[in-house]
């Protein structure tokens, strides 16, 4: 197993870590280490790929395993927030539908592209809600720690509350937009084959 794929497999081994500190409670500053622990997990989907373009490690298993990875560990993230309420209710829950139903979506699309051997690549959208969603779920985490120890003054909290629902907003935002523009540019995935 080549760098790149010994990373994505790390990323998808460091989520269970990342949820066991979040829900617990009994650990003082968990969420610190929960924090800590997405962040790095964060950093390593841009670094597996960036090395296996560079050195042209781009495997089968790395295209099965990298999305897999990010999509679990965005995924994981998302859920804790919002069944800890950091997000107020039923945003959260609606955010998380579009986010987690936007996934589900392009997946199903990139599964008919491949039965017809086409090549969807990605896009700058894409990649700029990725950048969003981490930035947002990051925030948010620590917004949990905030919360769960009432640290910080009132004004900050409330500041940095407003920042943390401002991306997250951007990021559902960004998701949509992507996620249209993906399917619209490779719509010829869906058209019927003459010879069917």
């Amino acid at each position: 197993m080549n760098l790149p794929n010994k990373i994505s497999l790390i990323r998808i081994f460091l989520i269970p870590i990342m949820i066991f500190f979040y829900l617990a409670d009994f650990v003082p500053y968990g969420k610190i280490v929960a924090l800590a622990v997405f962040v790095l997990a964060s950093c390593t989907d841009f670094i597996d790929g960036m090395i296996a373009r560079k050195y042209n490690l781009v495997t089968d298993l790395g295209k099965f395993l990298d999305p897999i990875a990010d999509k679990l560990l965005m995924m994981s993230a998302l859920l804790l927030v919002v069944c800890d309420f950091v997000i107020y209710p039923p945003y959260g829950v609606i955010i998380a539908i579009i986010i987690i139903g936007r996934e589900l979506i392009i997946s199903a699309f990139r599964q008919v592209a491949a039965s017809k051997n086409f090549v969807m690549s990605a896009d700058k959208w894409g990649k700029i809600k990725t950048i969003f969603q981490d930035i947002a779920l990051a925030m948010l985490i620590f917004l949990a720690l905030i919360f769960q120890y009432n640290l910080f003054s009132e004004q900050f909290v409330n500041a940095f509350q407003i920042v943390s629902y401002c991306f997250i907003g951007a990021a559902t935002l960004l998701t949509i937009i992507s996620g249209i523009n993906y399917i619209v540019k490779n719509s010829k995935v869906l058209k019927e084959d003459k010879g069917e």
